[in-house]
């Protein structure tokens, strides 16, 4: 062999191998992608932190990251309920497309389907190290847990923090009770696809904060080098509320604020790892929540404001969440968008901002990049946004219009208060009348104009029946065309399983 020639392409692969060194680029990945945090809090309602209208408790760190960054007055879930919510958000794809139209309970066998792309599974084009901390529910057996979704690792609860035997309806029973088990085992804590904690207590539930906070600096001590996206599902403040000792009576405004001033700590501990590494200014934080206040919980539950609905409810207090982009390189400082935008929209709006391909099977998210950067807002990317609830079409935007179908929702009758303590009270029965709102004029959507605008509400009903044929609509008994399933459980697979008491894995 030339030794020359053999010389000359050794030195080049040291060349190479330097220059890919000094610039970043590892395993397909480069230092000047931007790290993405996404935190998507449980059950917040749109006015429960300052940015937003939040008055009866400080929240210093998500104001500052408001001041620096652009808020979103007009962001939206897909549904207002937990798995379906965040089905949504992981995939850019409508719940109802992918078959997800509630909140799991821990005996099902199903969940988000691995053929689906998760923001995870995207950003590992990229090279992206990746992580999961909080509350999942989106399916608990491990081929739907997140390390076989694209991340290289997961703390958290599978599911809700109330789907335990201590939840409010088996109050007065004694702990060991069998009848306390019949619904919910013991809530678990897994690191990955092992549970590592069989039974969460009340003094366990205190610390899921914390706990998910921590793992996230540890994360971004490890992986500040290169790209990164942790998902901060956190399990707070979904009832049971629960906040670290540290900051009991903190908020001087109940134990609601406390955890809510617990949760805006913890924002502040992320963005000091950021800065401690010098990545701040690269790192794009999305602070957004899964759907608006549990109204029945009352003083432990949080406000949507001037909206209309809570949680379980298509009005707005129930989809219309508190939403921030902060990215100090890229987002104009304290400013804001009314325009329509969607927790759907984040997985593509990422793909366009890293340039990765998007899944070959049909999204509903849309690029809202010109939201995020421009000063001067043009106009929502959803000429029509559908509004689900239950497999039921139950409302469809366009610009500031809503139009509302009839249909059957809970809440608390007229002067009636929520529960107090951790215990709720009950919901009355109401039917939506079909009305047309006009949202600029009328955000706590009371007034029908749908006689006044003819040509609005044909635009609107018009664009329902479509995505009736497309979806689905389990008001009107329609099914659609271009619906997924979930993932299932198949012969073979690999199961969380319970036994009379104890969660184990087998």
């Amino acid at each position: 062999m030339d030794t020359f020639s053999t010389r000359i392409r050794y030195s080049l692969s040291l060349l190479i191998a330097f220059v890919l060194l000094n610039s970043g680029i590892v395993n397909g990945a480069s230092k000047d992608l931007p790290n993405i945090i996404l935190i998507f809090v449980d059950d917040m309602g749109y006015a429960d932190i300052g940015p937003f209208g939040a008055r009866d408790y400080p929240t210093p760190n998500l104001d500052k990251l408001a001041q620096t960054g652009r808020c979103f007055t007009d962001f939206h879930v897909s549904a207002p309920v937990c798995s379906a919510s965040r089905s949504a958000l992981m995939t850019g794809v409508l719940n109802v497309r992918l078959g997800i139209n509630g909140a799991y309970s821990p005996k099902v066998e199903v969940g988000l389907n691995p053929n689906e792309m998760t923001i995870a599974e995207l950003v590992k084009q990229k090279g992206y190290a990746t992580a999961a901390y909080g509350k999942w529910h989106l399916g608990h057996h491990p081929k739907f847990l997140p390390t076989s979704q694209g991340f290289d690792e997961y703390h958290g609860i599978p599911y809700s923090n109330d789907m335990w035997p201590q939840h409010p309806r088996y109050a007065g029973l004694a702990l060991d009770d069998p009848k306390r088990f019949e619904v919910y085992k013991p809530l678990p804590f897994l690191h990955d696809e092992t549970v590592v904690h069989q039974d969460l207590q009340p003094e366990d539930q205190a610390l899921l904060t914390r706990w998910a906070t921590e793992s996230a600096q540890s994360f971004i001590d490890r992986n500040h080098k290169n790209p990164f996206f942790i998902y901060l599902p956190y399990s707070m403040v979904h009832v049971p509320i629960y906040a670290s000792d540290r900051f009991l009576g903190k908020s001087g405004a109940g134990l609601f604020g406390d955890v809510v001033m617990e949760l805006d700590w913890s924002i502040g501990e992320i963005v000091g790892s950021l800065e401690k590494y010098g990545v701040r200014d690269n790192t794009l934080i999305i602070f957004t929540t899964d759907n608006g206040p549990w109204a029945s919980y009352g003083d432990h539950a949080g406000s949507a404001g001037i909206y209309r609905g809570h949680k379980h409810t298509s009005f707005d207090g129930g989809t219309r969440v508190p939403t921030i982009f902060n990215w100090p390189a890229r987002i104009p400082a304290n400013t804001s968008c009314d325009l329509l935008a969607s927790t759907i929209d984040i997985l593509p709006t990422i793909a366009h901002l890293i340039d990765a391909k998007l899944p070959a099977h049909k999204i509903d998210g849309r690029d809202i990049r010109s939201l995020m950067f421009d000063q001067a807002n043009t106009e929502s990317p959803h000429a029509f946004f559908p509004q689900y609830g239950k497999g039921e079409l139950q409302a469809i935007r366009s610009e500031h219009w809503k139009l509302v179908f009839p249909h059957k929702y809970g809440t608390l009758g007229a002067g009636k208060s929520g529960g107090t303590n951790g215990f709720p009270a009950p919901y009355e029965s109401f039917t939506a009348e079909f009305a047309l709102y006009d949202l600029d004029t009328d955000p706590a959507e009371t007034t029908d104009v749908k006689d006044q605008y003819p040509e609005i509400l044909k635009q609107l009903s018009d664009a329902a029946d479509e995505y009736r044929k497309e979806l689905g609509d389990a008001l009107t008994k329609t099914k659609g065309n271009h619906l997924r399933h979930p993932g299932k459980l198949e012969a073979g697979d690999d199961r969380l399983i319970w036994d009379s008491k104890w969660f184990i894995t087998q």
